[in-house]
């Protein structure tokens, strides 16, 4: 898979403040990456320079193979954390302002917002300033804004915030069949269920520095324990315990089942297969649960910001 968007080596620095040391990013072509980092990080800093807002002091960004320029501004939709819209202008008027000043005709611009305003089913507030629409409804503006003139790029920095579920939902759906027309999309929340969802590609950032990235189910191989969940039911527990905690590393688990009489993470060495494991516990008991654990994204996130 080529990649759509590429910093290579990029820094900078705001004075004696380093923001991003070094940062190395490859962002496949239609897929959903992943912007990860606590607070601070640099993340900000590198969607600012991807939307040239700010220039790198070091390094480089290519949009499809090109150096970065003023000519790939059509090319990108970003939806900041912080919005941006004019409070006290009308909702129509200033939507076609902004699509205006991403290169889109008149025409093609109301064209594109019928279609938008009328699957949002949100007509009426055409004539409303911003001003008098709540903050989900401002998102909702703020949305259309972003994807109206069909970049290749889409950014969307905290989308979900201000939404209600269902209308987090209703975005998230949007995000995926952007992605399947064939936009390439850069997300970064805090919101680690979000990113279970929604990305197949992540980039952590901590403290200025890219501490991890990849494919996202590649990273979970990485970091999974060959740990597994069992869930016994015997008339000897005690027996069965003790025979299993010869044999393997044994912690108490808290995981939800049926049967309460024996809960376990059970943890295998790399030589030993999974079916060895179960092969052992059909043998000593009746095995009513039986699961890996695959660490979610937030585990992924904690551990590897705890160790660095």
């Amino acid at each position: 898979m080529s990649e759509l968007l590429v910093a290579d080596s990029v820094s900078k620095n705001f004075g004696n403040f380093k923001a991003l040391n070094n940062v190395s990013i490859s962002v496949p072509k239609g897929s959903i990456f992943g912007l990860l980092g606590p607070n601070g990080a640099g993340k900000t800093t590198l969607i600012r320079i991807i939307n040239q807002i700010t220039m790198p002091d070091e390094g480089k960004v290519l949009l499809d193979g090109q150096a970065l320029n003023s000519d790939h501004i059509k090319d990108i939709g970003y939806l900041p954390e912080e919005r941006g819209l004019y409070k006290s202008m009308k909702v129509g008027e200033q939507v076609l302002y902004l699509a205006q000043l991403k290169g889109m005709s008149k025409s093609d611009a109301k064209a594109q917002l019928k279609y938008w305003f009328d699957k949002f089913e949100i007509g009426a507030w055409w004539n409303k300033k911003i001003q008098e629409l709540s903050k989900g409804q401002a998102q909702k503006i703020q949305f259309i804004v972003t994807v109206l003139h069909r970049p290749k790029l889409l950014i969307f920095d905290e989308p979900f915030s201000g939404f209600d579920p269902i209308n987090a939902n209703l975005i998230k759906d949007e995000i995926l069949k952007l992605r399947e027309d064939g936009a390439t999309v850069i997300f970064s929340t805090h919101r680690m269920e979000s990113v279970e969802e929604l990305c197949d590609h992540i980039a952590l950032i901590h403290k200025s520095n890219k501490v991890l990235d990849g494919n996202l189910i590649d990273i979970k191989r990485q970091f999974k324990s060959n740990t597994f969940e069992v869930g016994l039911q015997s008339n000897n527990k005690e027996a069965v315990i003790k025979e299993i905690e010869n044999k393997f590393e044994v912690a108490p688990a808290t995981f939800k089942n049926v049967y309460d009489d024996v809960k376990l993470n059970v943890k295998i060495k790399p030589e030993t297969s999974p079916n060895q494991l179960l092969s052992f516990l059909t043998s000593k008991a009746e095995v009513h649960h039986f699961v890996e654990v695959i660490p979610s994204a937030s585990d992924i996130f904690i551990q590897t910001v705890n160790n660095n």
